[in-house]
């Protein structure tokens, strides 16, 4: 039989996922004279095999939709209207020119302009390059891209080293314990998930420790559920049973690890069972049977995620459970350990992408978490004059959303968002570029739960006048006087970024074009610890870190509490009693496919999981409408009763749209912009509210 490639008229294009998650899927795309007709899994390639996700199986949608936007557009309502005219390229470029160049020449200076982006897209070029290189140039403001891993990361890294290598996903079927830790990986690491499963197959055990009964911990063997942010704890308890039962790897504590004996101190002083169990809500039965099984059920692999650091303490809180391992010589066989993200791995020529060294001394660095505060003339320096918006759509994902949108709605603000869709962010712009899709430009791309270096090619032309961000950006380089030299086409940018390190030695472009994708120089056999030396100061997994002492930490692992804890905030909880966690909804990622009327049916309309004792005290029923609120916001919901929730505790999935919700506005009206403990990571999760009737849920609704 022939295949598809054959026929006059189609050929088959190989793609990669461009979305914030680990799996980086690599994509089949069935073009038939220009057009996209269907998009599957490769079966060819190793972590894949053949199957997407719900999301990413119905992405001609996406491509074809009739929403996309396709022309240039110019704002000629209120902001937040959402009211546009189209207008052409040539007069989109010149206004944003002008408008730069007159705020770069003002008394404000090019600090006054900040570009505002995340992850819509991992590529390396179509994320991270010529517009780092463009605000460089220009002088603007530089953002601190931390509202998703950052304090986690750096606590990984001051436990195990720089580079957040890990335990070596594709040897999981090969472990006898599995911990999914703030991990609901079923449906955020999918394809990691099937190899847990085949390691059941074999006899291993499922452990899922999560507030929530998420669909990963409903399909696991054993579901442990702490109070939320108080994972140190938890983890600090097992320590206290594995040392105090003597079950530690007395060897491998020796050779490859600082601290053991300060710490071994502090956890049999402080961090009983009990005195544990009275922080996390676990039973101390339950931790000192978890702990023998951790130390006993070899190799033991955990799976840390992100949900577990976005609170005050989540950086201390990832560093303590990246402990776990050497504790327990988990690191000397292949799969045992703990990862956190394969990213590290991957050693870019970064510094050749983005060009650093173009942005002038003492540029000032504002945290995405604090848009609102910096929209709103409330961090130190020049008042924020232009904002350039691309792969993110702040409106509805950034904290402390009042905020955010009252700094958007400022008249005197000049607003540019490229988008493929009218989001929420869309409708406070001055000016709207419209996006490529990832069937439209090509790209290169790493991974974070993976090891293979992949190609994007383009499998069609883009529709109607979308460009991709290189494109837009080398456009405005060009309209603003800059060197045409520093803003190369885009196969420039990928030779440069493959011109790495030794992970990367030998992976030529040409190589990816044929293929798709290769791994990188690793072994086949991948346990990065098992020799005992980590990439720390120390060369030894530091449970004393003196790098941590000197950034101003407990050089130790403690349990930090949450900002917003009933136990440590008795005042603020009596207000508002009940923990919110806003886990992903499984049918969006992040705000993306929220606008989708097939995603948004398959997701329901918002709802918030309470406990049944929560409603009973409320006189809530399931179903019933209800307000979410603090003293930063409100936002409308069904409840739920599901029984996925401990009493004093709540779940909203999201992110939806506001303009897509009743009332209008969505969990974010009530986060915090406050930071982290490491890293000035985002605290979601850190988030006391109330829970009240409401009568009218489509008061204040927009259409």
């Amino acid at each position: 039989m022939a295949s598809a490639s054959d026929i006059p008229g189609v050929r088959v294009a190989k793609c990669v996922c461009p979305l914030d998650c680990p799996d980086t899927c690599s994509m089949l795309v069935t073009v038939r004279d220009g057009v996209a007709v269907e998009l599957r899994g490769d079966p060819d390639h190793t972590f894949t095999r053949g199957f997407l996700c719900q999301k990413m199986a119905r992405y001609l949608d996406r491509v074809y939709s009739p929403e996309r936007l396709l022309t240039p557009l110019r704002r000629v309502g209120r902001k937040g209207q959402g009211k546009f005219e189209p207008i052409s390229w040539d007069a989109a470029l010149e206004l944003i020119a002008a408008r730069f160049r007159s705020i770069a020449e003002s008394s404000h200076g090019p600090q006054a302009i900040l570009p505002y982006s995340y992850y819509g897209t991992m590529g390396k070029i179509q994320a991270s390059s010529l517009d780092r290189r463009f605000f460089h140039r220009l002088g603007a403001s530089k953002l601190d891209r931390t509202i998703c891993a950052s304090a986690g990361g750096l606590g990984y890294e001051y436990t195990l080293g720089r580079g957040r290598l890990g335990a070596d996903p594709y040897a999981v079927p090969g472990c006898q314990l599995i911990i999914n830790w703030g991990s609901n990986t079923a449906n955020t690491n999918s394809h990691l998930w099937s190899l847990m499963i085949e390691a059941r197959k074999q006899g291993a055990s499922i452990v899922t420790i999560d507030p929530y009964q998420s669909p990963t911990a409903t399909r696991s063997d054993w579901h442990i559920q702490p109070r939320p942010g108080t994972d140190a704890a938890l983890a600090l308890g097992l320590m206290h049973v594995i040392w105090s039962e003597g079950l530690e790897d007395r060897a491998y504590l020796a050779r490859a690890v600082i601290g053991a004996e300060a710490l071994r101190d502090r956890v049999l002083a402080e961090y009983a069972p009990e005195i544990v169990a009275a922080i996390t809500g676990v039973d101390s039965d339950a931790i000192r049977i978890l702990a023998r099984r951790i130390a006993l059920e070899q190799p033991v692999f955990i799976r840390i995620n992100y949900g577990l650091q976005r609170h005050h303490g989540g950086g201390m809180a990832v560093r303590t459970i990246a402990c776990l391992p050497a504790l327990i010589g988990a690191w000397l066989k292949p799969g045992g350990g703990c990862l956190l993200s394969t990213s590290g791995t991957y050693d870019w020529a970064q510094g050749r992408l983005e060009r650093p060294d173009l942005a002038p001394a003492g540029t000032r660095t504002i945290n995405m978490n604090q848009l609102g505060e910096a929209l709103l003339g409330e961090l130190p320096g020049p008042p924020i004059q232009a904002l350039y918006v691309y792969n993110c759509n702040p409106a509805a994902v950034a904290p402390n959303q009042a905020k955010v949108l009252s700094g958007l709605a400022r008249e005197d603000l000049f607003v540019v968002v490229h988008e493929q869709f009218p989001t929420d962010t869309v409708d406070y712009a001055d000016v709207v570029l419209p996006a490529t899709t990832q069937l439209e430009h090509h790209d290169l791309h790493g991974s974070y739960g993976h090891h293979d270096v992949m190609y994007n090619a383009q499998a069609i032309p883009p529709r109607g006048q979308a460009r991709s961000n290189s494109e837009v950006f080398r456009a405005l380089a060009a309209r603003m006087g800059f060197e045409p030299e520093l803003f190369p086409d885009d196969e420039t940018l990928m030779r440069n970024a493959l011109d790495g390190g030794p992970a990367l030695a030998g992976i030529t472009l040409e190589e990816l074009k044929a293929s798709g994708s290769k791994r990188l120089n690793l072994p086949a056999v991948y346990a990065p610890f098992a020799d005992g030396v980590f990439p720390t100061p120390s060369g030894k997994c530091e449970f004393y870190s003196e790098r941590m002492k000197l950034d101003g930490h407990d050089p130790l692992p403690t349990y930090t509490p949450p900002l917003e804890d009933p136990l440590t905030r008795p005042d603020l909880a009596r207000r508002y009693p009940i923990q919110l966690i806003s886990p992903p909804r499984p049918q969006f990622l992040n705000s993306t496919f929220a606008n989708s009327d097939r995603h948004r049916r398959a997701a329901g309309e918002p709802t918030i999981e309470l406990a049944a004792e929560d409603a009973a005290v409320r006189g809530l029923v399931a179903g019933q409408w209800v307000e979410v609120v603090n003293d930063r916001g409100v936002f409308q919901a069904r409840v739920s009763l599901a029984g996925r929730v401990r009493p004093g505790v709540a779940v909203a999935t999201g992110i939806y749209w506001n303009k897509l919700s009743p009332g209008g506005s969505n969990v974010n009206s009530t986060t915090s912009s406050a930071l982290t403990d490491f890293a000035g990571g985002a605290t979601f999760f850190d988030n006391l509210v109330e829970v009240r009737p409401v009568t009218d849920p489509s008061a204040g609704a927009r259409s």
